[in-house]
């Protein structure tokens, strides 16, 4: 409550901004005010000297000047200067405050003065002190001053006045001193002011608070609109505009890419706040290795930086030490990419793009932490932007197409399933390997629209099948790990499988190790789903990971899919053939069918069919190939369909 009334009154200390929002508000008030009184004046001065030339008084000029024109060219004067000065300010020509304020009060003070004079020789004749109360309104209602400041002033001028009126003698009485209702006019008068001034101060301040807020809001808004919020180095907006604005200045220049490689296995083992607290430190780090240079964090532990190639290697090299020392005992490696812009380049995002596909080139070599981009990536480059801007055409154009590898029972050496694999035949660049098309799409999030394309391949080419009397057998598609957050696969094949009237028995999904791992949560409930609708799940790439056992505790699967490493050993390594038969009977404890995949060699098909593995698949029985290469197959005899589908055909 206390500060409330010091609030009220002016006692309070107020902000820079809201001072400067009063001052600036009176420059404002002056001006209006200055222009009121000039001209006033002005006709003052005219109709007394209209009346000196009607009634010829030439004679009494002196006493006129004395009385009347002085006053008012005093006024005027005071008014010309505080408008000249309030014009200059506002105009940003002129900054001296304390000149301003001095100005201010002098022209208050010649105001009140003015009116104080004008006052008591209309009171002497009996008039009434109207210019007293418009000066007192113009220099203390009009101009803002503190309250406490009002009262004070306002006190001593009224007091001053009072005591002159009650020491006159009163025209209509002939008495000394002054009537109860001119005492009681006068408080009103005095009253009303102050209550004008309370008033205009305290609305002018809610004002000023509502404007500095603002402000502070509109700065805090710009700031962040630059500024990376973790960090607090710029963000790429800001790194975008100032790189764009140097774009004709960037002869000998670098961008590079940062990356923190194995920072996500610092965040699981120390949590998220000391991961956060050590992108602070590296952001430090690159801004002070590189100082000078525009710097910038891209995201998440990555950092852009533009820099004088001149020199580059030594501060990366710098950097990279300085990151050991923070790294505890997780090893975290700086990798970087640099790319020169050609000249006639001028896309910024573009240059930053193909820093950061140089630094992932380095991803997984422990002994280089510095790439170039140059031809060999350039090539590399522009054909991922050529899968990621044509993978909608050619989905349309039926360039993606689904190969099929057998997949071999064990007991009777035929076929008992095929494995869809993607292909892209493209119109340029000829036949793409998955190799050279998956990990960008995933990069890109866009792999779910070339899985969704292989269900309907592989449905299109069952139908097909079946039509034409061949014997048909399940076949496994396998999905990504995004697909499972970009799409609804369960629907997705629902939708497929009833379109085409497919037994739902015979599409088996794979789901690899490493996508539980990332995502258990959401796929426990996918693979449920699965589950019920009748879909056989495979755990694909078994032992790729280092979650396997936690998995296989977790989820419940028709096949484990053992993975192709454990085979590099084989015939060298004694322990191969222990895990591999370790492996089979676990599987078939739990209820599984196995299958090893890579199997090139008559050895390793004896092995695997000594240790009960169910079925097998590899280059000895056929690597992928075309929907019609495998009819063809099977119509010559060279593919026997085991003798379980071999029944059902139709």
């Amino acid at each position: 409550m206390l500060k409330k009334i010091r609030e009220a009154v002016g006692l309070n200390k107020n902000s820079p901004y809201i001072r400067e929002f009063f001052f600036h508000e009176n420059m404002k008030a002056s001006i209006y005010m200055s222009v009121i009184i000039i001209v006033l004046e002005l006709w003052m001065i005219l109709r007394t000297t209209k009346i000196i030339i009607r009634d010829r008084l030439w004679d009494n000029f002196g006493y006129y000047f004395e009385r009347y024109y002085s006053n008012y060219l005093l006024l005027i004067i005071t008014a010309i200067v505080m408008l000249v000065f309030s014009s200059l300010y506002l105009r940003d020509k002129l900054k001296a405050r304390q000149t301003g304020r001095f100005l201010l009060l002098s022209f208050s003070f010649v105001c009140l003065c003015f009116g104080i004079k004008v006052a008591i020789n209309d009171y002497g004749k009996g008039e009434q002190i109207l210019v007293f109360a418009t000066m007192t309104l113009y220099a203390l209602c009009l101009i803002t001053w503190r309250p406490i400041i009002s009262f004070a002033i306002s006190s001593v001028t009224f007091l001053y006045l009072y005591i002159r009126m009650d020491s006159m003698v009163a025209v209509n009485t002939g008495e000394v001193g002054t009537t109860d209702a001119t005492k009681i006019n006068f408080f009103i008068l005095w009253i009303s002011i102050m209550m004008v001034c309370v008033s205009s101060y305290n609305n002018t301040r809610a004002q000023a608070i509502k404007d500095e807020n603002l402000v502070r809001v509109n700065r805090h808004l710009k700031r962040i609109s630059v500024t990376d919020e973790l960090t607090g180095i710029h963000n790429m907006v800001y790194f975008r505009q100032e790189a764009a604005k140097d774009g004709a200045e960037l002869a000998g220049k670098l961008f590079l890419f940062l990356d923190l490689e194995n920072f996500k296995s610092y965040n699981e083992k120390y949590g998220f706040h000391d991961g956060n607290e050590l992108l602070k430190k590296v952001a430090e780090a690159v801004t002070e290795t590189f100082q000078g240079s525009l710097v910038a964090r891209y995201s998440d532990d990555h950092f852009v930086v533009l820099t004088d190639e001149n020199g580059c290697t030594e501060a990366v090299n710098k950097l990279a030490g300085r990151i050991d020392e923070l790294r505890r005992d997780i090893q975290l490696q700086l990798k970087c990419g640099a790319y020169r812009q050609k000249e006639g380049e001028s896309d910024v995002s573009v240059a930053c793009d193909r820093a950061r596909f140089a630094c992932n080139s380095l991803k997984k070599h422990y002994d280089r932490n510095f790439r170039m981009y140059d031809k060999s990536l350039e090539d590399s480059f522009t054909l991922k932007n050529y899968i990621v801007n044509n993978i909608d055409n050619a989905i349309a154009n039926g360039y993606i197409k689904a190969y099929y590898q057998p997949l071999i029972s064990s007991e009777d050496g035929c076929v008992c399933g095929f494995e869809a694999l993607a292909r892209w035949q493209d119109p340029y660049y000829g036949l793409l390997s998955p190799a050279m098309f998956i990990g960008t799409l995933e990069e890109c999030r866009q792999i779910h629209k070339l899985d969704l394309c292989m269900i309907d391949n592989v449905c299109s080419d069952f139908v097909n099948a079946r039509n034409e009397g061949i014997p048909v057998v399940p076949v496994s598609l396998n999905f990504s790990r995004l697909d499972f957050e970009l799409c609804d696969v369960v629907s997705a094949l629902n939708e497929r499988t009833e379109k085409f009237g497919i037994p739902r028995n015979f599409i088996d999904v794979e789901i690899t190790e490493s996508a539980l791992a990332d995502s258990g949560d959401v796929l426990l409930d996918v693979i449920s789903r699965l589950r019920v609708g009748g879909y056989n799940i495979w755990l694909d790439d078994f032992g790729s990971g280092y979650s396997s056992l936690n998995v296989l505790k977790d989820y419940s699967f028709d096949v484990m899919k053992i993975d192709m490493q454990f085979l590099k050993g084989f015939g060298s390594n004694e322990k191969t053939y222990t895990i591999l038969e370790s492996v089979v009977k676990l599987s078939g404890l739990l209820g599984m069918s196995s299958l090893t995949e890579g199997i090139e060699t008559d050895e390793q098909l004896s092995f695997l069919r000594s240790i009960g593995c169910n079925k097998l698949q590899g280059y000895l029985f056929g690597k992928p190939v075309p929907y019609e290469k495998i009819i063809e197959l099977i119509k010559s005899g060279e593919l026997k369909i085991t003798p379980e589908y071999e029944s059902k055909r139709r």
